[in-house]
């Protein structure tokens, strides 16, 4: 009997443009699917994306299922792991699809190596980016530190590889093998099932709804949290329901006519790349900040105020929208975290390692990679970084990419009665219009938690203090 292979699955649950599942259906060998809770990975998923992740399994399984094969779910030491399972079924070949986090990046390296000397045949292939990273440095031969020049190389080199079609028919393993159930989700994840849907039929189906109705709309709206306007296929893209590639070669396909905001679009899925390039080179990208001078800035330890940024009580109705929209759907507009990470870092003057973890938790879409470069961009102390005397002002956010207040009146409805001109300033307002409005600050809405011009030129006295120390 041929002996099986076994096609250890991570970030990449789906069957179109999946290399190591490609490359598995052309060993003609018995298939062995197996999904590994690795217990000891210091990000391990925060509650959301457990979630998502649960449910993302789920789909995964009843598509493996179409083929006849059966996903074998474990929890342990992967090493471990699969060095019994291919004692016990005679299997000596492995495949999976790289990880580029730090720690994935040690422990598969570990386990080829080990596996290797044990005389397996083990194989990883690239499904999550659209060129490695390896293969896209500078002409002196170091990394991209800049995002312009990286895309502009990313074009220059020509499109990505084209994405692989589905199996046609995948061979099963006959033996019944133990699998063990999928974990608990979280008790308070259920209202996530009003807004998101895991797995690659939905990714597929989102993106081309997103290409028919918004693409030809995108440049002008994507910064516009009151309409749903952007792909929302972040999570998908995380959990590999979705290859980049494929979203690349479809919107192709699709921007006849409106080739700017095809190109505005790709150029969205680009900075993801970037964020996993920057995190391949600098492995610390999560816990230290990319420019060292940054080690020294003065950060807060302000416990209750870190709490009022959470819930979405600051004060400020922009930043509270999207907070409180975080907190009931796993999700944010992007244009609306920019402004949230901005209020937290430079009007509280928090550290952003504590945004980056609250983030992780509630965020259904929270990668590593992202998560990170974007706190650090923020904050100016990342690749590519916003300067830092770049402070959101969250009311003229609001006003500019809410004008209406339609986004605030949906997650913050204790406003829902004041006008278009207040709405994003309550503070600002007369007394008779909060009166006319049901508004008592203090008591239903609170008063802000800073005054925002104060807060911004302590910001950047703080960031002068950390810069004449550098150059000093």
């Amino acid at each position: 009997m041929t002996s099986p292979l076994i096609l250890w699955f991570r970030q990449d649950l789906r069957l179109l443009d999946n290399p190591a599942l490609v490359a598995a259906e052309q060993e003609v060998r018995p298939i062995i699917p197996l999904y590994i809770f690795d217990n000891e990975d210091p990000w391990k998923p925060g509650g959301a994306s457990s979630w998502w992740l649960h449910r993302s399994l789920e789909a995964f399984e009843g598509q493996l299922e179409a083929f006849g094969l059966k996903l074998i779910l474990r929890s342990g030491s992967p090493e471990t792991i699969l060095e019994e399972l291919s004692r016990s079924t005679g299997a000596r070949l492995v495949y999976w699809n790289r990880l580029y986090e730090p720690y994935a990046r040690a422990r598969d390296e570990k386990i080829k190596t080990h596996l290797k000397s044990q005389g397996f045949e083990v194989k990883s292939f690239n499904s999550a980016l659209l060129i490695e990273p390896w293969h896209h440095l500078k002409s002196n031969g170091t990394p991209y530190q800049i995002f312009t020049p990286f895309w502009k190389a990313l074009l220059s080199k020509g499109p990505p590889a084209k994405p692989l079609a589905q199996p046609e028919t995948l061979k099963s393993y006959a033996k019944h093998l133990p699998s063990e159930s999928l974990p608990p989700i979280p008790h308070w994840s259920g209202k996530l099932n009003e807004f998101w849907s895991p797995g690659e039929e939905y990714a597929l189906t989102r993106l081309s709804e997103f290409l028919e109705k918004d693409l030809s709309s995108y440049s002008e709206d994507r910064n516009r949290p009151d309409k749903d306007s952007t792909s929302r296929l972040s999570a998908h893209l995380h959990w590999g329901e979705i290859s980049p590639r494929t979203i690349w070669y479809q919107t192709l396909s699709q921007m006849l006519g409106c080739e700017a905001e095809g190109f505005a679009f790709l150029r969205e899925l680009a900075w993801r790349e970037f964020s996993y390039h920057l995190l391949y080179f600098h492995p610390k990208l999560s816990e230290e900040p990319l420019k060292k001078m940054f080690e020294n800035f003065p950060w807060v330890n302000n416990p209750s105020a870190l709490e009022a940024w959470q819930k979405g009580i600051t004060g400020y109705p922009f930043v509270d929208a999207g907070l409180r929209e975080l907190w009931h759907t796993g999700g944010m507009h992007n244009r609306v975290r920019m402004v949230v990470a901005s209020f937290l870092i430079k009007d509280l003057l928090i550290h952003w390692r504590d945004g980056e973890r609250w983030f992780w938790d509630t965020l259904v879409d929270a990668d590593l990679a992202n998560n990170a470069a974007s706190w650090q961009w923020v904050a100016g102390s990342g690749a590519d970084a916003s300067p830092y005397f770049r402070v959101f002002n969250p009311a003229l956010q609001g006003e500019k990419f809410d004008p209406e207040g339609t986004y605030v009146k949906r997650w913050v409805p204790e406003l829902q009665n004041l006008t278009p001109t207040w709405i994003h300033k309550p503070f600002a307002a007369p007394s008779s219009v909060l009166s006319q409005a049901g508004i008592i600050l203090g008591k239903n809405y609170p008063y802000p938690l800073v005054d925002h011009n104060k807060a911004r030129e302590r910001a950047l006295a703080a960031y002068k203090v950390i810069s004449k120390a550098t150059s000093s």
